[in-house]
């Protein structure tokens, strides 16, 4: 990739023509930066304007040349929505940093893009937040949170987009929304939420979606969008980890209804594991999970997870022909950048398919990402210090008569527990 990189940029100099805000730079950052460095946005500063952009052209240019920014982890298959420059478009941006920076003709500068006010997707059909602040401690170890969000429901409705906006990144770990049609979190939650690691309480715990650090909001397939029962109490799990001084959050939530009603339903295939033991020092250690898909299957989205000493993410469908297929390679993983990944088409998987996960860990003190120096042996744990790993793999039968087949088959991997523990290697 560097030798690649390389002969893009010498090829490119030797173009001649200059390199303008303008007239080439410009529409690269508001394609693939705006969305978050905007006002309003996650990103700490704006690059709406060449005035903004151009005191910055360095930074940017060095954080596009090592591909950290924009943040986009897997390296394979391709996904929806990709977050990725092309090497032609960073041997642009690196050519007119070490160029000065030039603006070129301003009248030539593209309109830059439009955003709404507020939600990522415009106005909701559906907002709700935490009835009150919550206070988090300064310190101590993390808590998981559910609190019973003020909405009311009076008829299902169908469900094709969720965004989810963290009151206060610097304490939430990540959040999941739940629709709860028992009422036992009412009952359990007088005002301030209730403790609930694990599950939020309740079943079926019917799951709606989530947010993590650098998270997308999610969409739903057209033809897939998820069902909102009448009345049911929508239930926000915090996953709190606190900052060292004391903070306070007040996570909200969007939904957004559509009157197209499924043609599909989609399943979950969970691989993971919670036996890790993870030695200080242990740069190859390695955790695996796999399970054999019954019925033909149409992959659509993929959802990996793990924490901070997670160094190589590979998941992947070994085929009855023989033949592996690649489901998502991060050979380089960041803990601030997870999300949800949906595939850019969706992946056939012939019954009989096993898909595979194998996630690496670098516990030694080598990895910059590794919290603890010197290395200290690492369990799983809920802890954002602990360890997890975690491969989710959305899939849609392709035969809808075999829903109850693959439903069976999940529910006896979660009843056995069979997942793969840590091996070194």
């Amino acid at each position: 990739m560097v030798v690649h990189l390389l002969g893009w940029l010498a090829a490119f100099w030797a173009g001649g023509a200059s390199v303008t805000y303008s007239h080439d730079v410009a529409a690269i950052l508001y394609r693939n930066c705006a969305s978050c460095h905007r006002p309003g946005g996650v990103a700490p500063f704006s690059l709406l304007t060449y005035q903004e952009t151009a005191k910055r052209a360095g930074l940017i240019a060095a954080v596009s040349s090592k591909r950290s920014m924009p943040p986009w982890l897997p390296v394979a298959p391709h996904f929806q929505e990709e977050r990725r420059l092309s090497d032609a478009e960073i041997a642009t941006v690196t050519r007119w940093a070490a160029e000065g920076a030039p603006e070129g003709n301003s009248a030539a500068t593209p309109a830059p893009p439009h955003f709404p006010e507020g939600w990522q997707l415009g106005p909701p059909d559906l907002e709700a937040q935490m009835p009150a602040a919550y206070d988090v401690p300064a310190d101590g170890p993390d808590q998981y949170r559910c609190f019973v969000l003020p909405s009311q429901i009076p008829r299902d409705r169908w469900v094709r987009a969720v965004d989810m906006r963290p009151g206060n990144s610097r304490v939430v770990h990540h959040a999941l929304l739940f629709q709860d049609i028992t009422g036992s979190a009412r009952q359990r939650d007088t005002g301030s939420g209730y403790e609930c690691f694990g599950t939020p309480g309740f079943l079926p715990a019917r799951g709606l979606g989530g947010w993590t650090p650098g998270s997308l909001p999610f969409r739903a397939p057209d033809d897939i969008p998820i069902l909102l029962h009448a009345a049911a109490d929508l239930v926000l799990q915090v996953h709190y980890h606190p900052s060292g001084k004391p903070e306070t959050d007040r996570t909200a939530m969007a939904l957004y209804f559509t009157d197209r009603k499924p043609t599909r339903h989609a399943l979950d295939i969970p691989l993971g594991s919670s036996r890790i033991d993870i030695p200080a020092g242990d740069a190859i250690y390695k955790v695996t999970d796999h399970f054999t898909i019954p019925v033909a299957v149409d992959a659509i989205g993929i959802n990996p997870h793990a924490h901070y000493i997670c160094k190589d993410m590979l998941g992947y469908a070994a085929l009855p022909n023989g033949t592996r297929r690649i489901l998502i390679h991060i050979p380089d993983w960041n803990f601030s950048w997870q999300q949800e990944y949906l595939y850019a088409a969706p992946v056939r998987l012939p019954a009989g398919t096993d898909v595979v996960m194998e996630f690496t860990y670098d516990n030694s003190d080598a990895n910059p990402r590794n919290p603890n120096h010197p290395p200290k042996r690492v369990l799983w744990g809920p802890s954002t210090t602990d360890e997890m790993a975690g491969l989710h793999i959305a899939v849609v039968p392709v035969h809808t008569d075999d829903e109850d087949d693959l439903a069976a088959a999940l529910w006896g991997k979660m009843i056995r527990a069979t997942g793969g523990g840590g091996l070194r290697k």
